[in-house]
């Protein structure tokens, strides 16, 4: 693999992964660092991808974050590590990592399951699906 400059998007594909966990858990940076042995700044500089987080710091995360090793890398496009693109992979599960880990994703989440089933969810969902199309449109 060839040297590039700034982080490897694995990495800045891991990171908010494990921000995303960590922040369902109800865990601060700080919360988390103690139950893995690290500082709150190396968990900071995971999650935003600037370090790589080594096998064993992705061990240990998963522990505290009660989940397999394999969740950080759920939506990953193979083809991101350099390998070809498996069939059979689920679109929707690239989808929702990408909009969990987009700026303001996971809020609007959180706040999307505070909402009560039915009409106002429609009539949200219907508003966010018309804007996003007027400016894809204005981008054309």
């Amino acid at each position: 693999m060839k040297p590039t400059a700034g982080p490897h998007p694995v990495d800045v594909h891991v990171g908010p992964a494990v921000r995303w966990r960590r922040k369902l858990r109800g865990l601060s940076q700080q919360a988390l660092a103690e139950r893995i042995g690290l500082t709150f700044q190396q968990v900071q500089k995971y999650e935003t991808g600037a370090n790589r987080i080594s096998a064993s710091a992705l061990h240990a995360i998963s522990g505290a974050l009660e989940v397999p090793i394999a969740f950080f890398f759920d939506g990953l496009p193979e083809t991101v590590a350099g390998l070809p693109a498996k069939e059979g992979l689920e679109p929707e599960a690239s989808l929702t990592a990408r909009m969990l880990v987009a700026p303001g994703g996971l809020a609007l989440a959180e706040a999307w399951l505070d909402l009560p089933p039915g009409p106002l969810r429609h009539r949200l969902a219907a508003l966010v699906q018309t804007t996003a199309a007027a400016l894809r449109g204005s981008a054309a």
